[in-house]
């Protein structure tokens, strides 16, 4: 929910630029990617929800992750920096991730465009599905997901026409998907190294968040009561906004959605 949100914001108050002036078809497939993709880094972890998306599929690819961020963190750390074992909220949760993410979705789609973007649609629906359901399906029914995935995907392949997709637009999506996560982790107990390799404090690895008393618990009351409700309503909200942009919901002419406007 915190990508779509994300992605509706940035494309709601982006009117007139390129990434906020999107037709409604190119809109969609940056929702699917970006709801997706806020679940991606969290693939660092073996353990976490997410990982059990595609059965053995995306089990493999967590622990190759969680491998590799692992090794990053033991290479460049300071001794400042914790002693730890495992690769969670190590590379994945980094910038660097997210501009990586982002560059290798439009270079893939770029080159590709035959099979790409139904293969990334279907990988980031089953990730969305996985985050936001993820107590309607139990935690190892990895064939739900893959069945509701394909539907999904199909049909928004059926409406949208992938010949003409937007590259930099999916793989901004993707970006703003990962930042989402990162934001999300950073007002968590642990923090987010979202700033590595930048030193701060001595650490190369510094987990960055605000102060303890603004910080919650992953899975919580407060995340499931308060910041999950207000991130649906703020998706709610932008998606609207940025359909409106995109000619598709002429009944909101005269509703004042955006106070930030000029009369």
């Amino acid at each position: 929910m915190s990508g779509l949100a994300a992605w509706a914001a940035v494309t709601a108050l982006a009117d007139g630029s390129a990434i906020g002036s999107l037709s409604a078809k190119g809109w969609l497939v940056g929702a699917v990617l970006s709801a997706g993709a806020a679940l991606l880094p969290d693939l660092d972890h073996p353990e976490s929800t997410v990982s059990s998306t595609f059965g053995p599929i995306t089990q493999a690819a967590s622990q190759l992750l969680n491998g590799i961020s692992h090794g990053i963190y033991r290479f460049t750390r300071t001794k400042h920096d914790a002693n730890r074992d495992g690769g969670h909220r190590g590379l994945t949760h980094t910038l660097v991730f997210a501009v990586i993410a982002t560059v290798v979705t439009t270079a893939i789609i770029q080159t590709s465009r035959s099979w790409a973007l139904p293969l990334l649609m279907f990988f980031f629906c089953g990730l969305a599905v996985r985050g936001i359901m993820h107590k309607w399906s139990p935690r190892h029914d990895a064939l739900w997901i893959t069945g509701t995935s394909l539907v999904l995907t199909y049909a928004c392949l059926r409406w949208t026409d992938q010949t003409t997709a937007d590259a930099a637009a999916c793989g901004v999506a993707v970006g703003i998907g990962c930042v989402a996560h990162y934001i999300g982790d950073a007002i968590t107990e642990q923090g987010c190294p979202i700033l590595w390799p930048v030193p701060i404090g001595w650490k190369t690895w510094y987990p960055v968040a605000p102060p303890k008393i603004f910080r919650i618990r992953t899975g919580g009351r407060v995340e499931m009561s308060l910041v999950g409700p207000l991130l649906t309503l703020i998706a709610l909200w932008m998606s609207a906004i940025a359909l409106h942009h995109a000619g598709v919901l002429p009944v909101l002419d005269h509703i004042p959605l955006e106070p930030w406007a000029k009369s």
